[in-house]
C-alpha cells in the first residue's frame, strides 16, 4: 500500500513559513540601500558646492562679517577690510573672555584696523545665532549688502541661516580655504572626512528646520556647533570657535 505525502509536512510548512520572513527582509535590505544612496547622493552634491580655490569678492559691500571658527578667517577679514571691501568689519562669535587686545596680539599689524572699524559680537555660540546677530548689527547700521567670511565647508550651512535670517540683504560670500585643504584631497584624511561629514549632517538639519519654520512649525531643535580641533587651520587667530 502506498503512503500519501502530508500536504502538512513539517518540510512544506517550514517552506511556506520562511517565504514571507525572507521578502520582508529583502524589503528591508531595498529600503536601507535606497536610503543609503540618497544619503550618499546628497553628500556629493554637498561636497560640489564646496569652493576648492580662494578668490577676492567680485564687488565691495557696505560691511563685512567674519564667522568665528578656524582657518584664519578672521584675518581674512581683516585683509578685506584694509583693502576696503567694506565699511566695517563684525567679528562674530568671540569669546567673552577675549576682546580687542587678544585679537591684536595674535595679528599685531590690524591695531589700527581694530580700533576704528571692528566690532565684536560675544553673543553669537553657533551658526543660528550668527545670523541673528549679524542680522541686529546690519540692521542698526542701515546695511544692505554684506561679504561674508567663513570656511569653505561653512558657507552652506552659513548660508541657510544667514539668507532666511536677513531676506533683504544682499550676501556674497568669501570662503576661506585652509592649507590642508589645498596641499592634500579630503578623503585622505580621516580627520577631514568627519570634519565634513559632520558639517553635512548640520546642513541638513539646518535645510529642514528652515524649511519648517517658514511653514510655520519648529520641530527640530538646533545642533550646537562645537569646536572642532580637526579644522583645517591656515593661521591661528586666537578667537573662540562657534
Amino acid at each position: 500500500m502506498t503512503m500519501q505525502t502530508n500536504r502538512h509536512s513539517p518540510e512544506t510548512s517550514s517552506g511556506r513559513g520562511t517565504r514571507p520572513r525572507r521578502s520582508g527582509w529583502h524589503v528591508l535590505m531595498r529600503c536601507l540601500a535606497v536610503v543609503m544612496l540618497v544619503v550618499l547622493g546628497g553628500f556629493v552634491w554637498f561636497l560640489t558646492l564646496l569652493r576648492s580655490d580662494e578668490q577676492k569678492p567680485p564687488r565691495n559691500a557696505d560691511g563685512i562679517v567674519v564667522l568665528t571658527g578656524g582657518s584664519s578667517r578672521v584675518s581674512d577679514a581683516l585683509e578685506l577690510l584694509s583693502v576696503g571691501y567694506g565699511k566695517r568689519l563684525l567679528i562674530s562669535g568671540v569669546h567673552r573672555a577675549n576682546g580687542f587686545n587678544d585679537i591684536g596680539r595674535s595679528l599685531p599689524d590690524t591695531q589700527k584696523l581694530l580700533a576704528c572699524c571692528v566690532d565684536l559680537d560675544r553673543s553669537a555660540v553657533n551658526t543660528r545665532s550668527n545670523a541673528t546677530e549679524t542680522r541686529r548689527w546690519a540692521t542698526e547700521r542701515g546695511f544692505k549688502s554684506l561679504i561674508v567670511v567663513t570656511s569653505n565647508y561653512h558657507v552652506p550651512r552659513a548660508a541657510v541661516e544667514l539668507t532666511h535670517a536677513m531676506p533683504d540683504i544682499d550676501l556674497i560670500w568669501y570662503p576661506v580655504i585652509g592649507e590642508k585643504w589645498r596641499d592634500e584631497p579630503w578623503w585622505s584624511s580621516g580627520a577631514a572626512l568627519r570634519l565634513l561629514l559632520s558639517e553635512y549632517v548640520k546642513y541638513v538639519v539646518a535645510e529642514v528646520r528652515v524649511r519648517l519654520e517658514d511653514r510655520g512649525l519648529e520641530l527640530i531643535p538646533d545642533i550646537e556647533d562645537q569646536p572642532v580641533a580637526s579644522e583645517m587651520v591656515r593661521k591661528p587667530a586666537k578667537v573662540s570657535t562657534n
